[in-house]
């Protein structure tokens, strides 16, 4: 059985403050018994992407760099696993949204660079980040081999597959993801239900568990353009049937303790056989962009 901790948080535009927060729920989390621990997406600071802003670029920083030995220090205080999220300068010019995994030692055990990249009203993701190279490869841990993908990835059947297909024990979806303050509740509870349906679908699909870290609370936007997103919180835990293991609030700070038995996905892998029974001869036309 392995012990998941998960940190929903509030992030501030004092990017000290939210490591300080971060570091204090690592503890706490640690402390119940936590040996993998995931954040949420771009946990250092507000989430950016709301504007398109050049200045911004100064928020990222290169891996391994000062956020990389300051969670590597955590990780070893705390004998943990610790699943992270960075804005990553790779060269002046070219950034990635990029998750990086600490082993218990404090070592990198790798790092995954965010394949899928948005460009919506108050996501402009594609001015910040370069699309990921690191392609779908599980992170081998001393807890197991962690499927890191990272918020838009999440609606992705591909790349959830192409994890369990490579050996990935779990699925992890660091996010950020909110209502427009416009829509209506029935749309938000549309998004916020589609959100989830997908994720426990890859479970499902793959026979896998998943966890997906969201943050919560609202983050004005700085040009005004839009009202902001009111992020869903919603943080969750899925078994390898989709189950729910466990749901945190919408709009609560929180910290999740969430027991996953591994060894449950044999046992649904043989009662379910999806992967078994795959027609990978008829797949060819899955890599084209659309079949005219």
């Amino acid at each position: 059985m392995l012990k998941i901790g998960l940190i929903q948080q509030i992030n501030s535009a004092e990017i000290l403050a939210n490591k300080s927060k971060l570091a204090t729920n690592i503890g706490l989390c640690a402390a119940n018994g936590a040996e993998l621990i995931v954040l949420q997406e771009l946990h250092n600071s507000l989430y950016f992407c709301q504007t398109e802003d050049p200045t911004l670029f100064d928020l990222a920083e290169s891996i391994p760099g000062e956020s990389t030995g300051f969670y590597s220090e955590l990780a070893v205080k705390y004998n943990i696993v610790l699943v992270t999220s960075l804005f990553e300068k790779r060269s002046a010019g070219l950034y990635h949204n990029t998750a990086v995994v600490f082993e218990r030692d404090g070592s990198i055990a790798g790092k995954y660079r965010k394949m899928h990249i948005p460009d919506d009203p108050a996501y402009y993701e594609k001015f910040y980040f370069t699309p990921g190279d690191l392609g779908f490869e599980p992170i081998h841990t001393s807890v197991g081999k962690l499927g890191v993908l990272i918020c838009w990835d999440q609606w992705y059947p591909e790349a959830a597959r192409l994890m369990a297909l490579a050996g990935a024990d779990i699925l992890i979806y660091p996010t950020a993801i909110g209502y427009e303050s416009t829509d209506p509740a029935a749309e938000k509870s549309r998004q916020r239900e589609a959100w989830m349906i997908s994720q426990r679908g890859h479970a499902v699909a793959n026979g896998i568990p998943v966890v997906s870290v969201n943050r919560t609370g609202f983050e004005p936007d700085p040009s005004g353009h839009t009202n902001g997103i009111a992020f869903w919180g919603s943080s969750f835990v899925a078994g390898p049937q989709g189950e729910l293991l466990a749901v945190a609030p919408e709009s609560e700070e929180v910290n999740l303790i969430v027991d996953v038995d591994l060894k449950c996905s044999e046992s649904v892998r043989r009662w379910w056989p999806f992967l078994r029974d795959r027609r990978i001869d008829a797949y060819g036309d899955i890599t084209k962009r659309f079949i005219d």
